[in-house]
């Protein structure tokens, strides 16, 4: 198949499971375009099935804000027509779905069918998409992609609940390539980051509001007084500022590494004793998956999708959004006998594997061959 692939390509969880997705995609035959306005974070490397068309968008006095949106759609049209792209995937409804409505506009006119599939990732839905100024469009684009798929059922219910759409959503989880994961030896590089043996405690996202990573701090704080231990925060985003400032007021701050964004953290995870999520919400949480793919227990909230990938008292445990005291305890528990730390070890990664690679891609893979049909003039 001829796929064009449409994300952010940023960090987070939608860029980085389209990004893997079109790369798992490329490796079993098909080709793979990636649309967007940079490449890719995760898309390195060269990849003979692999193509990256960059969105450019050019400004003009009047604008105060450049119209990414037109220029996607236009973007959208030429790699469809020059590429004969046979089904066109947009990650993030907002603004990719309705762009992706005007590109097939477009095409219909020139005698060219294209179906869209819209996956569902998050705030595209629970946050942004509610909000009245953007509602109409993403309800409609929702309602006119030829499928949409969600990253866990919570999401779906979500979506169900905020938009009033009839359009059947089809669950795909994101997923995680176990290969890539423990691949490398680990124990010269966690001596130096934790050179007296301490517990190597592990956080990586955007650093938004709702990540709640004061509370990964504060959880720290009470693992450090059972046990000495190491936190690493991986990422970068609004709240990092104001949170290094806090640490760096406190008497442990030199066990406190900031270490921004990393593109490469399958090969950081592997020396973490334990995850953090504390999460005030998940759609999915991709982080805590990767996490279980290395071997990593994850102490999270039990907040959106969460319960749908780390089950409590088995690959970690879970507690109410805010419940610090909670978190602290069962992580203490986790990392205070070897024993019990190594079967959650062990638990983390059964549970990963239920995410692998090889069991979501055919599904998508499925899913195309289907709309495709569906969708023959």
């Amino acid at each position: 198949m001829n796929i064009a692939i449409v994300c952010y390509p940023t960090f987070g969880g939608s860029g980085v499971l389209a990004t893997e997705l079109g790369k798992a995609l490329a490796e079993k035959g098909h080709q793979v375009h990636f649309i967007t306005y940079q490449q890719p974070v995760r898309l390195s490397g060269f990849h003979a099935n692999l193509f990256y068309h960059e969105v450019r968008v050019p400004t003009y006095p009047l604008f105060d804000f450049p119209p990414y949106e037109t220029a996607l759609a236009s973007a959208m049209v030429d790699v469809v027509i020059n590429h004969e792209i046979e089904i066109l995937h947009v990650h993030y409804a907002i603004p990719h779905a309705a762009a992706a409505y005007m590109a097939k506009q477009i095409l219909a006119k020139k005698g060219i069918s294209l179906p869209v599939i819209t996956t569902l990732h998050g705030t595209d839905i629970t946050l942004i998409g509610k909000d009245k100024t953007y509602s109409p469009v993403v309800t409609f684009s929702m309602e006119e992609s030829d499928a949409l798929t969600a990253v866990s059922e919570n999401l779906k219910e979500e979506t169900y609940k905020n938009f009033d759409i009839a359009k059947p959503i089809q669950v795909i989880y994101n997923f995680v390539d176990i290969a890539n994961f423990n691949k490398k030896p680990v124990d010269a590089f966690k001596k130096m980051v934790a050179p007296n043996g301490e517990k190597i405690i592990m956080h990586a996202s955007n650093f938004r509001k709702l990540k709640r990573v004061r509370d990964v701090v504060e959880i720290f704080i009470r693992i450090t007084k059972e046990m000495p231990a190491k936190l690493l925060l991986i990422g970068d985003g609004p709240e990092r500022p104001e949170l290094e400032s806090y640490t760096r007021s406190l008497p442990l701050c030199n066990d406190i590494k900031f270490l921004g964004k990393q593109e490469q953290i399958e090969d950081i995870l592997p020396i973490a004793d334990l995850f953090l999520l504390p999460s005030e919400y998940e759609s999915f949480g991709l982080s805590a998956l990767e996490a279980m793919a290395a071997e990593v227990p994850v102490i999270s909230t039990n907040a959106g999708g969460l319960p749908e990938i780390n089950i409590n008292g088995f690959s970690g445990f879970m507690s109410n959004v805010g419940d610090v005291e909670n978190m602290s305890k069962n992580a203490i528990a986790i990392l205070s006998d070897p024993l019990t730390h190594q079967q959650f070890k062990n638990n983390a990664f059964i549970q990963a594997k239920r995410f692998g690679i090889n069991t979501i891609v055919p599904q998508y893979e499925a899913l195309y061959e289907r709309v495709m049909e569906r969708t023959k003039v």
